[in-house]
Order: C-alpha cells, then structure tokens, then sequence
C-alpha cells in the first residue's frame, strides 16, 4: 500500500510467489491484474514460472547471465531451448 501512495508508474515486485500458498497467489494474481488495470507497470522477479506466465504479457528468461528467450508467455512455453534448460519437456501452464 505504501508503494502506491506515491502514484507509481511502475512497481518492481521481487518473488512475490515465494513461500506462499495457492491461495495467496489467487490474491496476488488478483493485485497484480488490479495494478495493470490502473496502467501501472509491474515487473517481477520470480522463480515460480508457473504463477507467473500465468499473469504476465511478457516473459524474459535468464540463465547463466544471459537472456535465453523473451516475449509472450505462450512463445516462452513453445520455446525448445527454455523447454531443455528450464521448464522441463511436461511443463504445463
């Protein structure tokens, strides 16, 4: 909350599925999808590929350093090298 008070135009959330049960990801989705609708930019950082393709536009994947893929999360699924070096061939959204 105090984050908003200043009228950001963006907010950088840093593993905010950390730690957390299925429900508190329901209600942070639920922030994350408020805060977009206010033109507010959120970026996050998060290991949690699952909860967070699920509520993101776009995606970059980094590894060792280095972007390995970026863009829509569909395509980040779709992509064979994220596949081979970080979600595994039965990823599932």
């Amino acid at each position: 909350a105090r984050a908003l008070a200043t009228d950001p135009r963006l907010i950088l959330l840093d593993e905010p599925f950390a730690g957390v049960d299925p429900i508190a990801v329901i209600d942070i989705q639920k922030i994350i999808r408020f805060l977009k609708e206010r033109n507010i930019g959120v970026l996050i950082t998060d290991h949690n590929v699952r909860e967070t393709l699920g509520i993101c536009d776009r995606a970059t994947i980094i590894t060792e350093g280095r972007v390995l893929a970026s863009g829509e999360p569909r395509d980040i699924i779709a992509n064979e090298q994220v596949r081979r070096v970080y979600l595994g061939e039965h990823f599932r959204l």
